[in-house]
């Protein structure tokens, strides 16, 4: 077991699960930075709440509906050059948000962004399928994910500290040549199957499972998609991620103005609370995912494993998170929202290890459905967040409807069955694989 840790960080599986995580840390730099620079667009666009929540939320329209079309085709084509085109596609979608000229153009762009990240997630997870081993799937799927969380904490003094250097729109600008730099890097290093890295060894190899593909069988002909059969097999665990991302988007898109509006503080101080929340996110993902490892290592249960952990994450997230509707502190309200989101984010790692422990030929596919419901919430979450301040004038209130869902997982995950591996004849056609 001990090899096996090692392989994580150091070797040639250890770049790429790093580059992995800097995929995560970047893209979330590109998603949430645009909450941090809300209270400015608005005041500069003139922006009412409800209309801010369409901007916030255009990312997800097209975040929801490219989830399971990039999961096919990291499954069909590969990793590789799928994840290299998506980052190509919200890298520009990030640095034409420097050059929104009004609502119509800040739109397009971040639907341009949600075109991109959509289904980066589910081809994230197909590479690793045949580069993380079996017992290391909760971790690295809440490693990946506290890069991502990191770069939540990150984003709102990096942004705040850039404004007055570059303004809002050059913020922009800067990260998305950033994220450029990553697509070069990725490309060049990465290879889909182990075995064709040049830089891989015998003992990485050894501790890696055998490569899954599902485009072809052994014979080289081309191999149909399950659709039916694997969508309902994850249904139950796409529902309660759905809840899990609810929260999570309402922390994502509002966080910021939350603070600002609802306790009169500068956007400086509002990032410096931003940030403290977020680094517990950093720390629940990660040990979410151990968590969910050492109890399968500990009692072979793979079931146990991962519901039990979206139970506890979920469950503190409830009871934590009703603090807000009785406290009226700030430093209390920020505190109470940190351990929140360190509960809600326990819930990650064991979610996302499903789709490769049920079916890790169609792992892509099946966390794109998954990440499907993140996409619905990242819709749903932010504009139902600005509907009820501009209806009721609350800034609390929204938090009883992420209570309420989450309470829909808890129930939903005692329907995850991950110790049941898809099990269906796979019709193949005559036509060879080009």
């Amino acid at each position: 077991m001990k090899a096996v840790k090692a392989k994580m960080f150091s070797g040639t599986t250890g770049k790429v699960f790093m580059l992995l995580c800097l995929m995560y840390f970047i893209e979330y730099v590109d998603r949430v930075n645009i909450s941090v620079a809300a209270p400015l667009i608005k005041s500069e666009f003139a922006l009412s709440n409800t209309q801010l929540g369409f901007a916030l939320a255009a990312f997800g329209y097209c975040y929801a509906t490219f989830q399971v079309i990039g999961g096919y085709l990291g499954d069909r084509f590969g990793p590789r050059r799928v994840l290299a085109i998506q980052g190509i596609l919200w890298a520009a979608g990030t640095l034409l948000t420097g050059f929104a000229g009004g609502l119509t153009s800040l739109i397009l762009a971040r639907l341009l962004v949600g075109t991109g990240e959509g289904g980066t997630i589910p081809v994230a997870t197909r590479a690793m399928s045949n580069w993380v081993p079996r017992e290391r799937r909760g971790f690295a799927q809440g490693f990946t994910h506290s890069a991502s969380r990191a770069a939540a904490a990150i984003t709102p003094p990096l942004v705040v500290f850039m404004i007055p250097f570059v303004g809002w729109r050059g913020s922009f600008i800067v990260l998305g040549l950033v994220s450029l730099l990553w697509v070069i890097s990725w490309y060049a290093y990465f290879r889909n199957d182990p075995k064709d890295h040049r830089g891989v060894t015998a003992e990485e190899l050894a501790v890696l499972p055998a490569y899954a593909d599902s485009a072809r069988d052994q014979s080289g002909e081309r191999k149909a998609v399950p659709w039916i059969p694997l969508m309902l097999r994850v249904m139950p665990v796409t529902l309660v991620f759905f809840a899990h991302a609810w929260g999570l988007w309402m922390y994502l898109s509002w966080l910021p103005t939350f603070f600002v509006e609802h306790f009169h503080i500068t956007l400086a101080h509002s990032a410096l609370y931003t940030s403290a929340v977020f680094v517990a996110a950093v720390v629940g993902n990660t040990a979410g995912g151990t968590l969910t490892d050492w109890l399968y290592t500990k009692t072979g249960n793979l079931n146990a494993s991962r519901r039990n952990v979206v139970i506890l994450g979920f469950g503190g997230s409830i009871a934590f998170m009703s603090c807000v509707l009785f406290v009226q502190d700030q430093t209390l309200v920020a505190l109470s929202l940190a351990a929140a989101l360190f509960f809600l984010e326990l819930s990650v790692g064991p979610v996302f290890a499903i789709p490769i422990d049920v079916a890790p030929a169609y792992a892509g596919v099946a966390t794109g459905f998954i990440s499907t419901a993140a996409g619905l919430a990242a819709v749903i979450s932010p504009i139902t967040f600005g509907y009820i301040i501009d209806k009721t004038g609350s800034w609390t209130l929204p938090f009883l409807a992420s209570i309420a869902i989450l309470l829909m997982g808890i129930v939903m995950s005692f329907w995850m069955r991950p110790e049941k591996e898809l099990q269906v004849p796979v019709p193949v056609s005559k036509e060879k694989l080009a």
